[in-house]
């Protein structure tokens, strides 16, 4: 028996080794021919429970990078590749991104695998920064959902080209004729199918290549063996109307092709093919395929349209932006070719801790670097020496020797953070721009269970929130108590637990706060003067100006203007006044919450030959911001979500009721085959607690999923329950109140 059992080890290790070396000594090929054509960087991006990790899963197996399939629940223990932390398994979603490569048709397509629900959405953001192509996965039954637009938006902000893939076709009723419409109508997508599903649900036998014109059967315990065959004939007609649906949005979409399909001239399956991937690069032209990745089918294709359709590092413009003396930036276009002509250039796009230290994820933009090189940070312009360069698989890595200009790799021991460029040659003054991080929406007391564990939690939330720009950490001197904030209760209570099982320090939550904000209804003018003598040097500043609101766009930020003219208050002092105003930001005096959607104009001042300072300045802006907080109207605004409630149609009353309730705003629904679709904007503040009330009232089959939406002005009596529990916090009770207190 202990021999059998060794032989198998060997066998094992064999077989390991074997695929280990075969990927290694065809990466070296790629290296050293550095042909930018045989390379691809995609993400896997969807809304949740699209099926987004079990596609990645049977790519890696289709392309050889794993021995064998799991799924995403761990129903046998193992869960799927990607999904490589235990809560992930235990849970059956994806939290962190993860990155992996692999080899398809002698291409090498690096792959990250993103989260699809909303509170990790900082992870799709910084993936989709550094790849060049996109899987949009869209679930065959519910279609075009909130954080599917969510990820449109994102793509549309990076300008990713991207293929979709409608999955589930296996699912009770599916219809994917509906998730095309949704796309354009939804998405504004000039979507077309290049596939088309032969049979749905429990009859989804194969899929129909309108391209080629071929009937494709996926055969074999796994789907692994593709038999061509023609078209079933009762679905003929159908697939040369969609073929022609196809040509006639491509003429639309592509100038060339246009001009063929015009002077009716005969095209070929290469125009057709060629006209998609000009206009897919464009992003002017969206191609749709189709199949079910849970039952093997429909996988090989959308590879083999991803070496078709989509773009490698070459056929992509990078920009950094050169810093010149006393200039604006300007743009410079990097060199995306695999050679050491020109210094290497890189972005730190994510950051984790490993089990040999910090792990940080980069894309390579231009030149190479190999093991044993000298890089710089451009933010804090420290140099490091790169000892190991290593590929990732998921949780696992492997070691390379050098990278170029395309690759995705790792590096140990790096100190930066999350959108940090470094460069190889200091003096090119190069840098790239930096990843978009929303703001968080929901904030919650935090502290460890056990006073002892102290270091453990100090450590662990300096390493989430180095990792994680989302999640944020202060501690609140008014209260006596730690917060943190993020994306919403999912992504707090999943840090919460990994505090417990990564660093053996359980925590308590309080509950849920929102992250309100204090602003201006009307514009305020100011004019304080701050003067203070007690012997020697004295302080003296005075600032003239207006504080007004910004346009609810623009409700989130905060603007400081110098509009200043001649030397009435000295241009060194003028930062002092800047500082002053984003200190007296942090905590409002009209209910405690953070000041936003203001724009502080400076206009005049005075000051004074030996008494005036930078420092006289700072505590001049704060006492203007004083001012205005008394002389000005103030309002408090609060974060609106986007809600998308899914239900049985009996359900739909009760629903509506539900939402009206919560002072939600109902902006659209739509219903399909005994289900509804309720679209509604719903203050954050009203939604706690919602997810156990749908499901009572919906006998479990009601189903939500929420987006952070904007921030609007709340209701008077919110505004008025949040300012008297300020007062009561700060010891400033009303009138009425200190009667009570005395009687």
């Amino acid at each position: 028996m202990f021999r059998i059992n060794n032989k198998y080890i060997f066998r094992r290790l064999d077989r390991v080794f074997r695929v280990g070396s075969k990927y290694m000594s065809n990466y070296a090929k790629y290296a050293e021919h550095k042909d930018l054509s045989k390379i691809r960087n995609i993400g896997i991006s969807a809304h949740i429970d699209s099926g987004k990790t079990t596609l990645t899963e049977r790519i890696l197996f289709y392309t050889g990078r794993i021995e064998s399939m799991h799924e995403v629940r761990g129903k046998d223990n193992v869960g799927a590749t990607m999904d490589s932390m235990e809560l992930e398994r235990q849970r059956g979603i994806t939290i962190q991104s993860a990155a992996t490569y692999t080899l398809w048709k002698e291409h090498n397509i690096n792959i990250i695998d993103t989260p699809g629900h909303v509170d990790f959405t900082v992870e799709v953001e910084r993936a989709l920064r550094v790849l060049d192509g996109a899987i949009l996965v869209l679930c065959a039954v519910g279609g075009v959902q909130s954080q599917s637009l969510t990820v449109n938006r994102q793509m549309k902000r990076y300008n990713v080209p991207c293929l979709a893939f409608i999955n589930k076709l296996d699912r009770l009723a599916a219809n994917p004729k509906r998730v095309l419409s949704q796309m354009r109508s939804k998405m504004n997508h000039h979507a077309a199918f290049i596939q088309l599903p032969i049979g749905l649900e429990s009859d989804c036998k194969g899929i129909i290549d309108l391209i080629t014109e071929q009937a494709i059967y996926f055969e074999g315990p796994f789907g692994e063996q593709l038999r061509y065959d023609e078209i079933p004939k009762d679905m003929r007609a159908e697939s040369e109307e969609r073929r022609h649906e196809l040509i006639e949005h491509l003429s639309n979409c592509d100038d060339a092709f246009g001009e063929l399909y015009l002077e009716e001239k005969p095209f070929t399956q290469e125009d057709i093919k060629s006209a998609i991937r000009r206009s897919c690069l464009q992003r002017k032209f969206t191609p749709v395929l189709v199949g079910t990745a849970l039952k093997n089918k429909g996988v090989q294709p959308l590879l083999d349209a991803v070496l078709d359709y989509l773009p490698n590092p070459g056929e992509v413009s990078n920009y950094g932006l050169k810093e010149k003396e006393g200039e604006e930036s300007v743009k410079v276009l990097l060199d995306g070719t695999r050679t050491n002509k020109n210094p290497f250039v890189a972005l730190a796009f994510k950051l984790e801790a490993g089990r040999f230290g910090q792990l940080t994820y980069m894309r390579c933009y231009q030149g190479m670097l190999q093991k044993g090189d000298s890089i710089y940070n451009m933010r804090t312009q420290r140099k490091v020496r790169i000892a190991r360069l290593v590929r990732l698989h998921s949780n696992t890595m492997e070691d390379v020797n050098e990278v170029y200009a395309g690759d995705i790799f790792a590096l140990f021991g790096v100190d930066c953070a999350s959108g940090d460029t470094f460069v190889t040659d200091p003096k090119s003054d190069i840098s790239l721009e930096s990843i978009f991080v929303p703001e968080p929406v929901v904030s919650m007391s935090i502290a460890p269970v056990n006073s002892k564990d102290r270091d453990n939690f100090s450590k662990a939330v300096a390493r989430f929130t180095k990792e994680d720009p989302t999640f944020h950490f202060f501690f609140d001197n008014d209260n006596k108590e730690t917060i943190v904030s993020g994306m919403g209760e999912l992504h707090l209570e999943i840090y919460a637990q990994r505090m417990e099982r990564e660093y053996n320090c359980p925590v308590k939550l309080g509950k849920p706060k929102v992250a309100f904000r204090e602003s201006l209804v009307s514009p305020c003018e100011f004019n304080y003067l701050h003067k203070k003598q007690s012997g020697g040097q004295g302080q003296f500043a005075r600032v003239i100006g207006v504080l007004e609101p910004l346009p609810p766009n623009k409700n989130t930020v905060l603007e400081f203007v110098d509009e200043t003219v001649g030397t009435n208050i000295p241009k060194p002092f003028v930062p002092g006044v800047k500082r002053g105003f984003l200190a007296m930001a942090e905590k409002g005096l009209l209910a405690g919450q953070k000041l936003s959607g203001l724009k502080f104009r400076l206009i005049d001042g005075a000051h004074h030959i030996v008494d005036s300072s930078e420092f006289s300045f700072f505590l001049a802006a704060q006492g203007a911001i004083r001012q205005v907080f008394e002389e000005g109207v103030w309002q408090i605004l609060e974060p609106v979500m986007a809600v998308e409630v899914t239900a049985p149609d009996e359900f739909q009353g009760a629903v509506m009721t539900q939402l009206n309730k919560r002072h939600g705003i109902i902006t659209g629904t739509e219903g399909t085959e005994g289900w509804f679709t309720v679209h509604a904007e719903v203050p954050l503040n009203e939604m706690f607690g919602y997810a156990g009330e749908l499901r009572s009232s919906t006998q479990g089959k009601g189903e939500f999923t929420m987006e952070y939406s904007r921030y609007s002005p709340s209701l008077p009596e919110v505004q008025d329950q949040l300012v008297m529990e300020f007062q009561k916090a700060s010891g400033l009770l009303p009138e009425a109140d200190k009667k009570k207190k005395k009687n």
